[in-house]
Parts: structure tokens; sequence; C-alpha cells
């Protein structure tokens, strides 16, 4: 019998382009071809112009942005598309998963959306997961499929060690109760104090700082999250932060979603910097010279993590894998 050797093939949505591209370069592929767009009645369309026929298909998505269901969509279409056009695998590299908020009945008559969110990828015939950072860890149990979850957190450790920080004189934020256990990772990998914030939350997209627990008057400090939105809260922490004499303080998030003024709030702030990801493209215009927004690229991290998936080898070896879970 013929032995048959494995093929990979990478496909993008519509969403984060500039990212696949620079996954692609890593893994030293190019991108497959796709036909993906809308019918007048915004209805999601995708076709393979290529054979995927027995090949192990990689689809790469950012849900997120103003079309945040549409990206969603593409995700379903592509991923029934290969099934039907028998691909022996299809694994999502979703770097941002969306309606990760929505994990749990916070309130009577709530729907558990990520989990549906979860459903739905499977119904489609994904057959495993590829993401990062997700707002709680909890999600991988909604899925009956393997799940690699990657971090950030080596990468923004590295990115603060570079700017020499007197780390006895650095203290990693918390920004509530909720991420302080992935707050103390990174000051652990920096080696330098934790604070956490106090926060209480009256209504969706809304938050009110009640205090911060911890030494911070003075020093430097970094305010760590998985996703910054409208910067609502994130602004109320650095008000607090400085009412109570902070240093510096610069801030990091893996999901730079930064909807409606967060931009403007961010930019008004008392922040040296802000620090994302490219899992959420940001607009140029907010980049470059003199701007306080940076960013960092996880092509390598995604680019690994698909490497060792198609190998059949271990990801957990990855300097990037989650250690939580």
């Amino acid at each position: 019998m013929a032995v048959v050797e494995k093929s990979m093939k990478l496909f993008a949505g519509s969403s984060n382009v500039p990212l696949v591209q620079a996954i692609a370069a890593k893994l030293g592929c190019e991108l497959g071809a796709l036909s993906l767009k809308q019918f007048a009645n915004g209805e999601i369309y995708a076709r393979y112009e290529e054979s995927v026929r027995g090949a192990d298909v990689f689809i790469i998505q950012s849900v997120a942005g103003p079309k945040v269901n549409d990206m969603l969509m593409e995700v379903l279409v592509m991923a029934d598309a290969a099934k039907r056009a028998s691909a022996r695998s299809v694994t999502a590299v979703i770097t941002h998963y969306a309606y990760a908020r929505q994990d749990r009945k916070a309130m009577p008559r709530e729907p558990i959306t990520a989990r549906l969110v979860a459903n739905l990828y499977e119904a489609a015939g994904i057959d495993r997961m590829i993401t990062v950072d997700l707002h709680q860890g909890q999600i991988q149990g909604f899925f009956d499929i393997p799940v690699n979850h990657l971090t950030a957190m080596p990468l923004f450790a590295e990115y603060y060690k570079a700017k020499g920080f007197d780390m006895e004189n650095t203290v990693v934020v918390s920004p509530d109760v909720g991420r302080a256990k992935a707050s103390k990772r990174l000051a652990d990998m920096l080696g330098c104090s934790i604070a956490v914030a106090h926060k209480d939350r009256p209504k969706h997209n809304a938050a009110e700082v009640m205090g911060i627990i911890g030494e911070i008057e003075g020093k430097t400090c970094i305010i760590n999250d998985d996703m910054i939105d409208t910067a609502g809260t994130l602004c109320g922490a650095v008000k607090e932060l400085k009412a109570k004499g902070a240093g510096d303080i610069y801030v990091g998030a893996t999901h730079g979603l930064l909807s409606g003024p967060a931009f403007e709030r961010l930019e008004q702030a008392p922040i040296v910097e802000v620090v994302v990801t490219d899992a959420v493209p940001v607009p140029a215009e907010h980049l470059g010279e003199g701007s306080k927004f940076k960013v960092i690229s996880l092509a390598d991290e995604f680019a690994k993590a698909i490497q060792n998936v198609f190998d059949e080898t271990s990801v957990s070896a990855m300097l990037g894998v989650n250690p939580e879970f």
C-alpha cells in the first residue's frame, strides 16, 4: 500500500490577514486559495479554490471587530466547506475567542453564549481549536474536541524586561481579583511585586474601582489584562492608581478590542504606553512614531503551535502554552 504524505493547508478569514500572512511566512508555506465574500443581503459565501482532500486544514481568524458575527460565521462556513471537500482534519486557529465574557449565568434568564459558540464550532465540523488567553480557562470545558490554549504572557515578560525597569520599584497590577493569578505569574517572570484592583460591575461594559490592594506608591505600575474593550474599567483603575501615588503606568493586554471611545480614553489617561498583540488588528492610524500604542506579534507562537499539531508532537512543550490548563 502506498504511503500518503500529510499535507498542511492554511486559509485566512478576512479579519486579520496580516497576522495570517506572518504565520504562513514563519511556517514557510503559502496561504491556500479561497473565495470568501458576502451576498448582497449579507450572507457569507466560501469556496476553496484548490483541493483540500486528505489535507490538514487550518482556518485562522480573529473573531473580533465591528463585524464580529460575520467573522464567526466565516469560520463556520469555511469549516463546513472543508469537511464537505473531504479534508482530513479541520483546525480552527481563533486568535480572539468572541463571546468569551458570557461564560456563565451572572443573572437569571441569561445565556451562556461562550458555550453556544463552542457548540457551533463543533457542529461545523472543527476537529481542534487553537486559541490564546481565553477570558476564562473554563471555556475549554465547553468543548468535546482538543483545545490548545496558548498565552502571550512570556512575550509581555520579555518586552518589559527589555525596558530595564528597576524591579524592586515595579509592581504588576491585576485589574480585578479574577486576573490576580495571571498577574502573579507575570510578576514572578519579572521578579517584582503584585497589587490587585478591587472593582464592582453594576452593568455590562461598566465597572467601578473600589480600591487597590497592595503597595503602589511611587512605583512603576504594569497593568496586565486579557483584553481591553472600551477601556472604561482600565482608565478607572489608572485614575485610582494615580490618586494613591503611583509612578509611571504601563498597560498590556493580549486582545486590544479597543471599541468605541477606547482610543480617546487611553490617549487622555495618564498612561505611558499601551501594549497589545496582533491577535486583534489595531488600525494603522493609531500606531507609529509618537503613539503610545505598541503591538507585539504572536505569529511565531501560533506558527509553532500549528507545526506541532500538524507533526503530532507536544504543544504543551512550547513556552507560550498557558500553564494553568
